[in-house]
């Protein structure tokens, strides 16, 4: 059974795109237009010790499941909150002895949902699993082969004791989740630490410029009586208004890509020919690519091929010293390629603009603050020309650059720049978000800018 319908939107036939969510009222700017529970939800591998399994909170000493001795859990609360859960996910990893991949407990967990609650868990559920596109017929002969790897893990992985699922669905579920799992990020939204499968959002169609983002509220799980707890859930936020009758979309990829390489992207995850407006007419696509012209010239493509060639391969090496460790080396190969870039590339150029990002966030955690500064801004001047107004990425990034301004001592530039940031996130995240709870829990000239730095710690850790 499918319900069609849940106040303020309705699924509707949105041509080539299949089904897509429209609104049945209108909505105004940072109006949350739905909020979903995730059908299931797990933290990825790499940060199984590091982030709560039930609220993906990060923390630095997490209790761990005395039991499977995977799970992490900010204190036992949240291990008691996710219980039901975890239950058969515990019995499960201590059998085999250890857990299989993220793709595979998301697989079993998303079983185990459904044979404990059947596929429809709520009247606000507007499709079941089996009506969501797995896309396994346009699947390349690697991705397959790797999808079947992951479907004999999971009958190595699911209990002999739990109703047996046959090849074929389990397949379908490793598609479903290959193109419609969510991203979750930690409780600050700086790091992506699991993933999860929401049925209403697998609705919302994209488009490189949306009309509404979707943010991970982690509920709260400190009440000691346990009525009270909020589950994790994601928010569908409008970015503007939106009109009776318009369709709801979001992006699936960061705009800030040409607009070819993105069509290619979105083809590659998602098999659709991305045809918004952005992508058919290349719209930005001149920024993302400027040069600089002085005073009416501009330099020849064989200079600006070359200098292209060269800030890829300092891409490479800055993330390969980024990755042992070496920041030092990170920075000097970001100053040798912003003095090759600065005199040829425009100030909205992505390739500046990635090694400004970079610089500056490694300057930052080296506490070369004024200099990190600088480059800081340089990078929101420049999003500022490229991203939507609204996107919550810029208000991320106008943050970061507002707490290095402090840390630099320009306090009046840090506080134009969280005031700015608090503009955008307002909207995107909404008032009781941990971010934006944080950013005004003080009162005061400065008490933005001091509530940035506790906030922000996190990213001068790297």
């Amino acid at each position: 059974m499918t319900v069609e319908k849940m106040d303020p939107v309705e699924v509707f036939a949105a041509g080539e795109k299949g089904r897509g969510l429209r609104v049945t009222k209108e909505i105004s700017t940072g109006d949350v237009v739905f909020a979903e529970a995730s059908f299931a939800a797990v933290v990825f591998d790499s940060l199984s010790l590091q982030v709560c399994h039930s609220c993906f909170r990060r923390q630095a000493n997490p209790h761990r499941c005395a039991q499977c001795k995977f799970a992490y859990y900010c204190d036992r609360t949240c291990q008691r909150a996710a219980w039901d859960e975890h239950k058969q996910e515990c019995s499960a990893i201590k059998n085999i002895g250890k857990a299989p991949n993220e793709n595979v407990r998301l697989v079993a967990r998303i079983l185990w949902r459904i044979q404990k609650d059947t596929g429809l868990v709520s009247n606000a559920q507007l499709t079941t699993l089996d009506l969501l596109e797995d896309h396994l017929s346009k699947m390349s002969p690697e991705d397959l082969k790797e999808l079947k790897v992951d479907v004999q893990h999971f009958y190595n992985y699911w209990p002999k004791k739990s109703k047996p699922v046959g090849e074929d669905y389990v397949s379908h579920l490793f598609g479903v989740i290959n193109c419609n799992g969510f991203t979750l990020s930690d409780q600050r939204g700086f790091q992506a630490v699991g993933v999860g499968l929401f049925p209403n959002l697998c609705l919302v169609n994209h488009d490189c410029w949306p009309n509404c983002t979707v943010i991970l509220n982690p509920g709260n799980q400190a009440a000691l009586d346990a009525s009270f707890h909020s589950k994790r859930r994601i928010e569908l936020r409008a970015l503007g208004e939106i009109s009776e009758g318009e369709e709801l979309t979001v992006s699936y990829v960061d705009f800030l890509i040409v607009s070819k390489e993105r069509q290619r992207l979105l083809k590659q995850q998602y098999y659709f020919d991305c045809k918004c407006e952005h992508c058919t007419s290349g719209m930005k696509d001149d920024l993302m690519t400027a040069v600089r012209d002085t005073d009416g010239h501009k330099p020849s493509a064989d200079v600006v091929k070359a200098v292209t060639d060269f800030s890829l391969q300092a891409l490479v090496k800055i993330e390969e010293a980024r990755t042992e460790g070496n920041f030092h080396e990170v920075v000097k190969i970001c100053r040798e390629c912003l003095e090759k870039q600065d005199p040829v590339f425009g100030d909205t150029s992505l390739h500046l603009l990635r090694v400004l990002s970079t610089a500056s966030e490694v300057l930052s955690f080296l506490q070369q603050f004024t200099e990190a500064a600088g480059y800081a801004k340089r990078m929101v001047d420049g999003y500022t020309k490229l991203y939507h107004p609204n996107n919550a990425q810029l208000g991320m990034a106008i943050m970061r650059a507002g707490v290095t301004h402090w840390h630099a001592g320009l306090i009046e530039a840090a506080h134009r720049l969280i005031c700015s940031a608090y503009a955008i996130l307002i909207i995107t995240h909404g008032a009781h978000h941990p971010i934006t709870k944080d950013l005004e829990s003080r009162t005061g000239q400065n008490a933005i800018v001091m509530n940035a730095k506790e906030i922000l710690t996190a990213e001068h850790k790297i």
